[in-house]
């Protein structure tokens, strides 16, 4: 090994979000975690639903929707946005090419 390039390796203190610590080794002297070994419902055997953004809380009310009935709220509509530039015609319409037309729009030469 070359000296000098390489970061000190340092006895680490790990803390996850649920209040658990453990040592390892590190670069860095300070590690957190979000779930550990303690709290991931892998291990723990529970059911958790991490919740991102409000999206369960969105999903809860859609499943309760379903189950009692009622429609959601309408939003007002709103007109469609209006393109910058028009919009370009239609080509024409040709019938799909067949084996007789193209044979009567190039007749073969005769010597």
């Amino acid at each position: 090994m070359k000296a000098g390039i390489h970061p000190k390796y340092v006895d680490a203190t790990v803390t996850c979000a649920c209040g658990n610590t453990w040592t390892t080794r590190s670069t860095r002297a300070q590690l957190r975690t979000d779930v550990c070994s303690q709290c991931h419902p892998f291990y723990t055997g529970e059911q958790r639903i991490v919740d991102t953004a409000g999206r369960v809380e969105r999903f809860m009310q859609r499943m309760q929707r379903a189950q009692t009935g009622t429609a959601p709220t309408q939003r007002p509509a709103t007109p469609p946005p209006t393109p910058s530039r028009p919009a370009k015609p239609a080509p024409p319409a040709q019938p799909p090419a067949t084996l007789e037309t193209l044979l009567d729009e190039n007749p073969a030469p005769t010597e």
